[in-house]
């Protein structure tokens, strides 16, 4: 059985996909992973002006893809939601040539909404956990036995009269903190892997299309699972499908150290690790002591922690992770106004926020590199006095930092979903990519704050002219290019001085590590914290790998 797994998201690196590769190599050796990305070149142009084209493909293009993939007995996309629309496209081109391939759609999208996937031309559709899941759906398609019973799955059969009724199965349990330890590393650099490139279709993937997508560094996750359930997060319909969801689970720290090992045993260039969890920050000190230990020891790494929950930044965790390696974090912040985190369901009031930011920024720039905030603009719920109180809120914070600033994107499915239909939005007039970010006064008020934080007096004349994203307001295309140029050229720059090439793709990172100054950088020129002493943490300390966490209102500071 010819099985090719499909990837159709940002870049070649999504950690979820990787994950399920490899466990799909695993059961059928053979297996090949096809990565299909409309940003496998980053674009300058598209970053300085603030655009997001994720997704749109000439059908020639289309079919080019569909010609590589035609010949699978059995394909497995995986998409985000971004991306739904062009696997739509890709699926029913491959119908078109082979009617009889098994086509399954899993990742992100089919599990937030899947009455939109099993729509297309799919015969089943992952709803949960994909690798226990498709283990099963793989057996019984190789024992030739009806598999529309296997859990996790929705099925689009075809019933004896010609129509069609979707067979809606329940989810297994979520993956023991034992069955997380027992799976493969996630796929780096396999001799299996391929990437899509226009007018010459797959070809196997080169270190060239590592360093294009994520410079010298390697993107991972050790856990999985949030304590919290904000209104715009796909997470919150993972809570909905099993409350359990919440817990924090994780393999051990020896598994994660040895993932990184082993993908730099392919890539001895990778110098730095991204971990995209979405709560980090909550695991307890016990586990994250043992974690930092072996870091520190084994691999001396430099390392990012994203998904930062200002709840849980609590000062001898950042020390302790900071003597590990760390140099680097990003928080969400979302908004500062305590109107619109009420709305997003998000209990981190602007108070907490700031004395998050006032821990963060004592470790830069010493140690660290200028953390990065997330800030959501553009939501038309928003009044002026709400747009002001997050550009109040950033001006206060304590720097350095500089930001990641997002315009809002409803995920179907979720709670803002449902809370924006109830207040009469039209989701489709603000369905642009979250990356486009329009050139109006507030949010060329962020740039100006990221770059420099101004005299009082001059602020609040800026101030008074901000108005809220609904409101009739000039445009400023060529100032916002010229403020986010200088915006995206300072954030650079704090990575350059410190030879951290993890957000500049392309090769000359790669010149920097092969003529040894990364390495000489890490080794006599980066400072890091003392070891801090052993700290006695309130926290609930359960066994390795599986954490409850306590409501964030209870948490030590």
């Amino acid at each position: 059985m010819r099985i090719q797994m499909v990837c159709l998201e940002d870049g070649i690196t999504s950690c979820g996909f990787r994950k399920m590769a490899a466990y799909v190599a695993q059961l059928q050796p053979g297996t090949e992973s096809c990565y299909i990305s409309t940003e496998r070149y980053r674009s300058v142009k598209a970053a300085v002006r603030g655009m997001g084209d994720k997704g749109r493909m000439p059908d020639e293009q289309v079919d080019e893809i569909a010609q590589g993939l035609k010949d699978s007995d059995l394909l497995g996309f995986s998409s985000m939601t971004g991306y739904a629309d062009l696997t739509h496209r890709v699926i029913k081109r491959v119908r078109e040539l082979n009617p009889s391939a098994y086509i399954v759609w899993g990742g992100i999208h089919p599990i937030i909404q899947p009455e939109d996937a099993i729509l297309g031309d799919v015969d089943a559709v992952c709803t949960g956990e994909g690798e226990f899941a498709f283990e099963e759906l793989l057996q019984g398609l190789k024992d030739g036995r009806d598999v529309t019973q296997t859990k996790n799955f929705w099925f689009k059969p075809t019933n004896g009269n010609g129509g069609q009724e979707i067979v809606k199965n329940h989810f297994l349990p979520l993956m023991s903190v034992g069955e997380m330890e027992s799976l493969p590393f996630p796929q780096y650099g396999e001799e299996l892997e391929k990437i899509y490139l226009p007018g010459r279709g797959f070809v196997k993937t080169t270190v060239d299309d590592y360093l294009l997508n994520d410079g010298l560094g390697y993107t991972t996750l050790w856990s999985i699972g949030c304590p919290f359930h904000c209104a715009y997060c796909g997470n919150t319909k993972f809570i909905a499908n099993d409350a359990k969801y919440k817990r924090i689970r994780h393999p051990s720290a020896r598994y994660m150290v040895d993932q990184v090992k082993d993908a730099r045993a392919r890539f001895p260039h990778l110098s730095q690790v991204s971990f995209h969890d979405d709560s980090f920050m909550a695991i307890p000190y016990g586990q994250l002591e043992e974690f930092a230990q072996l870091w520190h020891d084994e691999l001396k790494l430099p390392f990012a922690v994203y998904g930062v929950i200002p709840n849980y930044v609590r000062q001898d965790k950042f020390e302790l992770l900071s003597w590990a390696g760390m140099n680097r974090i990003r928080m969400g912040i979302q908004s500062g106004s305590k109107n619109m985190l009420d709305f997003y369901k998000r209990p981190t009031p602007p108070e907490k926020i700031l004395k998050a930011g006032e821990v963060i920024a004592s470790f830069a720039p010493k140690y660290h590199i200028p953390a990065a905030y997330d800030i959501i603009m553009d939501n038309p719920i928003e009044t002026r006095d709400d747009v002001k109180s997050t550009l109040q809120l950033l001006y206060m914070m304590d720097r350095p930092y500089t930001l990641f600033i997002y315009s809002l994107k409803v995920i179907p499915n979720t709670g803002l979903a449902t809370a924006m239909e109830e207040r009469g939005v039209d989701l489709d007039e603000i369905d642009d990519s979250y990356l486009a970010i329009p050139p109006k006064w507030a949010n060329l008020m962020l740039y100006i704050i990221a770059l420099w934080r101004p005299p009082p007096w001059l602020w609040n004349r800026l101030m008074g002219h901000v108005r809220a994203s609904h409101e009739e307001q000039t445009l400023y295309p060529r100032l916002g290019m010229f403020l986010r140029t200088l915006y995206l050229t300072k954030r650079v720059l704090c990575h350059v001085r410190v030879m951290d090439f993890s957000i500049t793709p392309g090769k000359t990172g790669y010149v920097a590590w092969k003529l040894g100054l990364v390495g000489l950088w890490q080794k006599r020129f980066t400072r890091r914290p003392p070891r801090p002493a052993r700290t006695v943490v309130k926290t609930p300390e359960v066994k390795v790998g599986l954490t409850v966490i306590q409501p964030p209102d209870l948490l030590a500071d």
